[in-house]
């Protein structure tokens, strides 16, 4: 009996494995590839996937093999500078292919003791009231206490679950490739500059080594989603928008997207979850999609360590599905409005110019920012302080950073008045008895929070904080 199985080893499931076997959970990876993709469709983490990183101490990792990046256009293209003053220690969107990001991510499993099985494709899943069995293409049947799906927008595990997946089908579809350009630097902005003067789903971003990273509008939306392009697709596009076709040649990968939209009736199903795209697909615009997987993973990973452990409350496995399924809903949203705004009709062309106006007031830049890299992520978690619900930052203090306080993935009590105890959930929340570093600011004496960082509960008083420990962390050991 494997305690998870996880479907898929993209960012979202290695993601997941890290924060599993950070509390001892027996896990097990599957992917139908036999190898690592080439394919690098996301190009960076925003803010809240760099804060996650930095969290499990992890982000050093990335940051030696990304770039960080403080420039605007991140909503719909708009152009807008780096807002200042985020709520963040770590204000800057970090430049890395998705396969260094799978490939780290991949590491650290392997590290804390997940296995990864690829080249084992999953066909069927039953499950009763004691685990789930799984089926693989060669006949082999395993079993685990749960199930995660993490393989993607084509999910089997969704559709062996038969839950619904209502949205929209793609309208526009795009090609997205990385190929060699016969064509100077210059040539090619200039080229690139005149036709997203009207059309911005093109561009060509130089990779090195003579490989350009290219987008350029598809004829029209394929019938056969999974046919890959060819190369002179790219080429009839780029001279259709561009009267050139750049000299496109020597394709390293080539691919298609569109803008359907769709998120899971559920997440959970009995003893199977979804996270990342097996949950929810929508346009790639402001580079959402696997920054919104990776949170997705650490959100349920430690609400089923504690299942397994068997110190989870009542109701906390389907705080998954509340606290993560809004969250998908408004990124969503906030894609459909983008892709309308890159649209080359007159009418969101007007609102396009009516919004370009707007994100020149430093809030208004601010919010969509905070909105495009999930800082401003708040579950609910009914009335109260202001800080409840949300995220941490990472606080300066007198003994050093928080992050740097959370990376074994435990509750964390930050008491900066030294009269609180957490006494009988010693094992599972870590009392820390510090201030705020010089400069530094918190308008609460003490913060109790959660694994993923979000704020549990506000105070600084004793029976109150005895009474909030229960929810998140079950009952106290005797």
């Amino acid at each position: 009996m494997i305690d998870v199985i996880i479907a898929g080893a993209g960012p979202t499931g290695l993601m997941l494995a890290g924060e599993l076997r950070l509390h001892g959970v027996d896990v097990l990876v599957l992917d139908k590839e036999t190898e690592p993709t080439l394919q690098s469709r996301a190009q960076g983490l925003h803010v809240r996937s760099i804060e996650v990183m930095e969290q499990r101490g992890l982000l050093g990792r990335f940051l030696a093999e990304g770039r960080e990046i403080r420039a605007g256009g991140f909503f719909a293209g708009l152009s807008t500078s780096w807002p200042e003053h985020l709520d963040t220690a770590h204000s800057y969107v970090l430049a890395i292919p998705q396969t260094v990001t799978e490939r780290l991510l991949a590491e650290h499993a392997v590290e804390t003791g997940a296995e990864i099985r690829r080249g084992h494709e999953l066909v069927g899943l039953e499950q009763d009231a004691e685990g789930v069995t799984v089926e693989l293409a060669d006949g082999t049947r395993l079993r685990a206490r749960h199930l995660v799906g993490c393989d993607g927008g084509r999910s089997t595990v969704r559709a062996l679950l038969g839950v619904g997946f209502p949205g929209e089908p793609s309208r526009v579809e795009t090609l997205l490739g990385e190929m060699a350009l016969d064509v100077s630097p210059e040539e090619l902005a200039a080229v690139t500059a005149e036709v997203r003067r009207t059309q911005l789903r093109f561009g060509a971003m130089p990779l090195g080594d003579g490989l350009y990273r290219v987008v350029v509008p598809a004829e029209g939306v394929a019938e056969d989603r999974t046919a890959t392009p060819g190369i002179d697709e790219f080429r009839t596009q780029l001279r259709k928008f561009a009267g050139t076709d750049l000299g496109a040649h020597a394709p390293r990968w080539l691919s298609r997207f569109g803008d359907a939209t769709r998120l899971a009736e559920r997440y959970r199903t009995g003893r199977v979850f979804l996270a990342g795209d097996a949950a929810h697909i929508h346009p790639p615009t402001g580079g959402q999609g696997l920054n919104l997987g990776v949170q997705d993973a650490f959100n349920l990973g430690w609400k089923l360590a504690a299942e397994v452990a068997g110190w989870a409350p009542g109701g906390l496995l389907d705080s998954y599905h509340a606290e993560r399924h809004p969250v998908a809903s408004d990124v969503l949203d906030n894609t459909r409005a983008q892709i309308q705004l890159m649209s080359t009709e007159p009418g969101p062309r007007a609102v396009r110019r009516l919004l370009a106006e707007l994100v020149r007031f430093e809030e208004v830049d601010r919010y969509l920012i905070e909105k495009i890299t999930a800082i401003a992520v708040r579950y609910d978690f009914g009335g109260g302080h202001e800080l409840l619900g949300g995220r941490l930052r990472d606080l300066r203090l007198r003994s050093g950073h928080l992050y740097g306080l959370t990376h074994a993935g435990r509750g964390l009590l930050l008491d900066r008045t030294g009269l609180l105890s957490v006494a009988g959930w010693e094992d599972r929340v870590d009392h820390v008895v510090d201030d705020l570093d010089e400069g530094e600011e918190l308008d609460a004496r003490a913060v109790l929070l959660r694994p993923d960082g979000h704020v549990a509960w506000v105070g600084e008083d004793q029976r109150d904080l005895a009474g909030h420990l229960p929810r998140w962390f079950g009952a106290a050991r005797r």
